[in-house]
Parts: structure tokens; C-alpha cells; sequence
């Protein structure tokens, strides 16, 4: 019977485990540029025996415009290729594979986030009715509701999708990560264009499943082509209400996108259950994962099929065990429990993170964590 700690072939990443760290924003990255501190954070949680078998780093912007919190890493430049290869370098010291997630925020920004001080972008002119974290004129952080958009206009479509891959160029090519997760989860860019409650467009980006699709398939055909296909993976989360997102017909709209995403070969497909952060199934926003999954595989889609949100040890035992999945991912366990497979395989109750210190500040709450005694 298969288990959470066998090993797993996804696309080119031989993995250790079935045990994946899932994205988990820190703010920890002062001037978008990844640090020491983030170095040592992932490292903690590389070792496949003790941690992960494939950690997915934290949203990382693809450009100065898809940021949308303060302190979030960027690989756009330079200084931020510099400061990802001591990340990715530690953690291949402590036997790990570390995939960056290529993240635009959309509509999910503060005007004092965007360069010039301009309108964050989205498919539609239309305000998310969420809130984003910024600092003040003294340094202090907090949550303000993000701005206003401004809609994308067609002409600018392609210059995002190269952005999608070039930064997928620069994590793997020369800031030296294993894989790239596209973020087309929670609310971001690329859902934004998928889901009717975000997009009213009546351009070939608008209207029908296959248009509001098009942007997503656009880019991840991209960065496939830029990168190699078994190097990438895609985020989706069909019913999740995060920052103010909703589709009046998720079930269609996500077959779908998945029977387009089975020919191109992609390493994994990371699928949210329910809201992310909250209940696996929302009353009022029914959606079959195990008819999205088969639909994927009757489609000719190979990649590994991985689970997410509030999953613990029983839970994910059992969808390894039955095949409902591949890999199970682990968010916020993995925020005060470093050790988490480790944790797992003994049963050991798990511990919750100082919500104190979930976002900003530095090493508290971040990396002083221990492990199991």
C-alpha cells in the first residue's frame, strides 16, 4: 500500500515523499529581496525524511506589478536571482527540492504598492472586497483594503505572459530552483480572469469558459515552453471564496481547464479542496474534486494530483493510501512544525503557529520553531 513517505516521479522531480510544504506568505522578504533568514526557514523544512518531499515557496512576484503585499520576494531582478540562490542552495544542502510559485496579485494590491503609485490591474474595474498589508510612513505594517483596479487592456496580455516566463527562466535557470508552481489560486491574476464574479470582459479574454480560460492557458504553455514541461506545476482553487473571488458555474468552468491542461505534460496539479484556510465543502458552492481529477486522466493529464487544505495525518494517509491523490500539501502546519513528517509519522499532535507573528518581523515566530524532542 502506498504511503505518505514513499517516494513519487513527478514530471522531472524525483521525490522523496509525498509530503509537500504548500505556499505560505511570511512577509519576511524586506525590499521584495529574498535573505538569509528565508535561507535558513527553508532549510529547516528540506530534509525529505524530517520535512518535505518538495517544499513550494511562498507567492514570488513575477514583476514590480504583480506585487500586492509589502515584503513579499520578487525574481525579476538581479539582486532577487542573488539572494534565491542561497535559498535554493540550502535547501539542496539539507537533501530537498524547492519548486518558487510565480505569483500576480491582480487586483489584490495597494496603489503604495505599485510602481508610480499607479491602480493595481485586473481583467474588470472592479474593487476586491479584501484587504492587503502594507507599511506606513514609520515602518509599521498592517492590513488596509486594497485599491481600486484598472482593467487590463488586450494589448498588455502578452507582456504579462512573458513576464510568466521569464520569471519561470530566472527561478529555474539561474536562481536555481528544481520546478515552477503557477498561482491561479485564491483570488490572484489568473483567476481573476477565469471566474465570472471578477471578469466581465467582451474581449477574447471575457464572456465564455474557453475565453476567461485563455489567459492561463496562455501562460502556462509559456513557461512550459520556457522551462520544459515536467518543471511545472499549476495551483487552482475551484469553489474557494479567498480575497472575494466566486464563478457562477465552477464545475464546468474548472473540467474544462483541466482537460486543456492534460496535454501539456505538467509535473502537478496542486488542487485546493474547498476554501483555502477554511471548510473543505462549502454549502453553497458545491464542487466534485474526484469528477475534476478524473476528468484530468480521462483527458490524457499524467501529472501528480495534489491535495490541499486541512489535511492531517489520518486524512492524508487515507488519500495516498485509496490513490484520490499523489501528494498531500501542507500549509500552515508547516509554519511551527518544521519536523512535520517527522510529526506525521509519529502521530505527534500538532502545533499551531503564534498567529502574532504570522506576517512581518523576523526571526520570531519564523525560524525559532523546534523540532520534535
Amino acid at each position: 500500500m502506498t504511503s505518505l513517505f514513499d517516494p513519487l516521479q513527478a514530471g522531472a522531480l524525483a521525490l522523496k515523499s509525498r509530503i509537500v510544504m504548500a505556499p505560505v506568505t511570511r512577509n519576511r522578504a524586506r525590499g521584495n529581496l529574498p535573505n538569509a533568514l528565508m535561507a535558513t526557514y527553508y532549510a529547516q523544512r528540506a530534509n525529505p525524511a524530517t520535512g518535505a518531499g518538495l517544499i513550494v515557496s511562498e507567492g514570488v512576484a513575477i514583476s514590480p506589478q504583480g506585487v500586492g503585499y509589502a515584503d513579499v520576494p520578487g525574481v525579476w531582478s538581479t539582486a532577487q536571482i542573488e539572494g534565491w540562490k542561497q535559498v535554493t542552495a540550502a535547501v539542496h544542502k539539507a537533501g530537498g527540492a524547492i519548486a518558487a510559485q510565480l505569483w500576480h496579485v491582480g487586483r489584490i494590491s495597494h496603489t503604495n504598492l505599485q510602481p508610480g503609485g499607479q491602480a493595481p490591474v485586473a481583467p474588470s474595474p472592479i474593487a476586491a472586497n479584501t484587504r492587503t498589508y502594507v507599511f506606513d510612513a514609520q515602518g509599521q505594517g498592517s492590513f488596509v483594503p486594497a485599491s481600486a483596479p484598472r482593467e487590463l487592456r488586450q494589448d498588455e496580455l502578452p507582456g504579462i505572459v512573458r513576464d510568466y516566463a521569464v520569471a519561470a527562466e530566472n527561478a529555474i535557470k539561474s536562481a536555481g530552483f528544481d520546478a515552477v508552481e503557477i498561482h491561479a489560486a485564491n483570488g490572484y491574476l489568473l483567476e481573476q480572469f477565469l471566474k465570472t464574479g471578477a471578469n466581465h470582459r467582451r474581449d477574447d479574454y471575457g464572456g465564455d469558459i474557453e475565453n476567461r480560460a485563455r489567459l492561463l492557458l496562455e501562460v502556462t504553455r509559456a513557461v512550459a515552453d520556457a522551462v520544459g514541461r515536467g518543471r511545472v506545476g499549476i495551483r487552482l482553487s475551484p469553489v474557494t471564496p479567498a480575497n472575494d473571488i466566486v464563478d457562477a458555474d465552477p464545475q464546468p468552468l474548472y473540467t474544462y481547464v483541466l482537460q486543456q491542461l492534460a496535454p501539456l505534460g505538467l509535473a502537478f496539479i496542486h488542487m485546493v479542496e474547498g476554501a483555502t484556510g477554511g471548510p473543505r465543502v462549502i454549502d453553497d458552492r458545491p464542487f466534485d474534486c474526484a469528477a475534476a481529477k478524473s476528468a484530468y486522466r480521462l483527458a490524457g493529464g499524467h501529472g501528480a494530483w495534489m491535495v490541499n487544505n486541512g489535511y492531517d495525518a489520518q486524512m492524508a494517509e487515507a488519500a495516498i493510501a485509496s490513490g484520490a491523490a499523489d501528494l498531500v500539501s501542507f500549509g500552515r502546519p508547516f509554519i511551527a512544525m518544521p519536523d512535520l513528517a517527522a510529526r506525521l509519522k509519529a502521530h505527534s499532535p500538532f502545533v499551531q503557529p503564534d498567529p502574532a507573528t504570522l506576517y512581518g518581523g523576523w526571526e520570531k515566530g519564523y525560524t525559532d520553531y523546534p523540532a520534535l524532542g
